[in-house]
């Protein structure tokens, strides 16, 4: 073996380390042993016990498991009332985020029709409502703004975004309006 053998000058250099050389972190050695993580003595598949807030709360279901779409952020709860809508607004702005509406007229959902290449989905893209509301700061400006789409579009789907103008991301987006008969 090539690899094993060593000239006395390379140890000696070896052994002279630098002070740089002295803080360098250590080389992967492999994976420790699980025998000292403790092993789970719970073996029945009943998941209804695992979630507790330590009252008599059992895990509930909260959507259909088929035949329901999924929208965006809080798509697994019924439709938000008028009162839900305007404090999740009220925490959209509390994290300095910038509200924006958006619509859709065709579909409410993600779906694939134009291609299948991995993570293409048509859909995911909607109208912008106006502009971004900069210097927004209640959600009844939002709500007005919301009431006026509705009015414009009652058979589409409207949906608030809240934007990060630091980050540039978009950092909450949740359904705001379904068209009347749209069950899923």
């Amino acid at each position: 073996m090539a690899t094993s053998m060593l000239s006395t000058a390379t140890v000696a250099s070896i052994n002279r380390a630098s002070p740089a050389q002295a803080s360098m972190v250590a080389p992967f050695t492999g994976l420790k042993s699980t025998s000292a993580f403790p092993a789970t003595t719970k073996t029945s598949a009943d998941i209804t016990s695992l979630a507790s807030n330590g009252g008599r709360v059992q895990c509930m279901q909260v959507w259909p498991t088929r035949g329901k779409k999924k929208f965006e952020t809080l798509s697994y709860l019924p439709p938000l009332s008028r009162e839900q809508l305007a404090s999740e607004i009220d925490y959209l702005l509390r994290s300095g985020w910038i509200p924006c509406l958006e619509f859709e007229l065709e579909h409410g959902f993600v779906y694939r029709a134009h291609g299948s290449l991995p993570g293409y989905y048509d859909g995911r893209y909607w109208t912008m409502w106006k502009l971004p509301m900069f210097g927004c700061t209640d959600s009844s400006q939002v709500l007005k703004e919301l009431d006026e789409l509705i009015k414009a579009h009652p058979d589409g789907f409207a949906r608030i975004i809240g934007f990060d103008n630091v980050r540039q991301v978009q950092c909450i987006s949740f359904i705001a309006y379904k068209p009347p008969g749209t069950d899923y």
